[in-house]
């Protein structure tokens, strides 16, 4: 017969190993579920899509659940690195592996590629090909530009000539509405902002500016297999465009979520305009603070380039900020080798949030394609 302590002490022992003590899905530490069918550690949130999996994982609570004998040595015998080996043996470069902080969609279609659809394996390398087709089409709901109502739209891959397209879905006859460089297209998960579990930001440059579409889709299969097929082709893309860039240097650049965003107040270049409430969304991989009227804009109004401290770029709190504004007291500078733009936070902690990842950006260093950005952006004023 079991012994309910010596077992659970075995477990928590097995769940401290280098190889166990971050979630096998999705690196989470110290997890403190398992599936004893799988013989993998996982954390809380991912055990509870093993849980809506019962034909491939069977999941327990290792400090909680009663674990019989066997159900243990299976757990000494595998683990995270076994479980791993067969179900992530061949995880194309390119497909995002999400972390804790990442959705619940980007989660639980990671966990079922994995176990379920058995896509790493190596004996199901067909799943994939639909990644890296030269041609992909799906119908997503996208928010209109001017107002809040979402509308079915056709979108298209085509790696042929890195684009994406979309078209009106009344018409398609007339072409497509848009024609879209893959070349500075940004993709990142927002349901939160758009209101929709497996909301969709997509952003992408138009004559030097900014621009938005807000997508979802009702199938989190489908959302997230169309975000690793853009992922796919602008892994493509960047091998084409840099030739002699390592994967390790590439793949930070195929998609990334932004730093820090939410609102601010901030007044003009001249600082004598009123303070305006703006969203504001901070890409450290671009080094640029864009800020847009609302949160789901389609169009930037403006953004600020981040170069670092040894070329003239500083981030400080503001007390002259705070003088002027008549709501908001927690103020910040950003100053560049030639202007100072100022912010108005409404707490104190937001502003603590903004002025160490702000200087998060301005301490990495510049590299050869941010001096591009930077002109771009000095040309623009």
């Amino acid at each position: 017969m079991a012994n309910r302590d010596r077992n659970k002490k075995i477990l928590l022992e097995l769940a401290k190993q280098p190889d166990n003590n971050r979630c096998a899905d999705c690196g989470a530490p110290d997890p403190d579920w398992a599936s004893y069918k799988l013989g993998v550690f996982v954390c809380l949130n991912c055990s509870g899509t093993h849980r809506n999996l019962p034909a491939v994982s069977r999941i327990k609570s290792i400090r909680l659940d009663f674990w019989d004998d066997e159900l243990v040595q299976f757990m000494k015998v595998n683990g995270n690195r076994s479980g791993n080996a067969i179900y992530e043996k061949e995880v194309p470069a390119f497909y995002y592996r999400p972390g804790p902080s990442d959705c619940e969609a980007l989660r639980e279609q990671w966990i079922r590629a994995k176990y379920e659809r058995l896509e790493f394996t190596g004996e199901n390398n067909l799943l994939q090909q639909i990644y890296t087709s030269g041609v992909r089409e799906l119908v997503l709901w996208k928010k209109g530009k001017d107002n809040g109502h979402f509308q079915k739209r056709k979108f298209v891959l085509l790696l042929e000539d890195f684009t994406l397209k979309y078209f009106n879905r009344e018409d398609e006859s007339k072409g497509p509405k848009a024609v879209i460089s893959i070349q500075d297209l940004n993709a990142t998960f927002q349901p939160q902002k758009i209101g929709h579990a497996h909301g969709l930001q997509i952003t992408y440059l138009k004559e030097a500016y900014t621009r938005n579409l807000f997508v979802y889709h009702e199938s989190g299969k489908e959302i997230v297999s169309w975000f690793n097929t853009i992922r796919a082709m602008r892994f493509a893309y960047l091998k084409t465009a840099f030739p002699s860039a390592s994967d390790n240097e590439i793949l930070p650049r195929i998609t990334r979520s932004y730093l820090k965003e939410g609102f601010m107040e901030k007044t003009g270049p001249s600082q004598r305009e009123p303070f305006k409430r703006r969203w504001f969304i901070l890409d450290a991989v671009d080094r640029k603070l864009l800020y847009f009227k609302n949160q789901l804009d389609a169009e930037e109004l403006g953004v600020v380039f981040l170069g670092t401290d040894k070329h003239g770029y500083l981030v400080k709190e503001s007390s002259a900020a705070g003088a002027r504004s008549n709501k908001w007291k927690c103020g910040l500078a950003v100053e560049t080798p030639d202007r100072q733009f100022l912010f108005m936070c409404e707490q104190e902690r937001d502003r603590r949030e903004w002025i160490e990842a702000l200087r998060q950006v301005i301490s990495t260093p510049m590299q050869p394609h941010d001096y591009t950005t930077e002109a771009s952006i000095r040309r623009r004023r």
